[in-house]
């Protein structure tokens, strides 16, 4: 089944296609469509996986992140309901 993701970059929505193979979330997927480099984002992610086990704290750092860069309004799209 295709996934699509829905988001807002700069207060412009848009909407893409989305599969794992290319891509480990949603997160880097709009980035790489909106031509962001995340090297120092995923450098941060990976030192505080590191220091936080089993706590929320890399999740807020992505949103908040994420919010920086100009992103809003991540949702997955699943299947095509004009298919159905």
């Amino acid at each position: 089944m295709a996934s699509k993701i829905t988001y807002k970059y700069k207060n412009v929505a848009k909407e893409i296609s989305f599969a794992y193979d290319k891509f480990h979330n949603m997160h880097e997927a709009v980035a790489a469509e909106e031509g962001i480099d995340l090297t120092n984002y995923l450098k941060m992610v990976q030192a505080i996986e590191m220091t936080s086990k089993g706590s929320s704290a890399v999740r807020n750092y992505r949103d908040a992140e994420f919010v920086k860069m100009g992103f809003s309004d991540l949702y997955f799209i699943k299947g095509d309901p004009k298919a159905e």
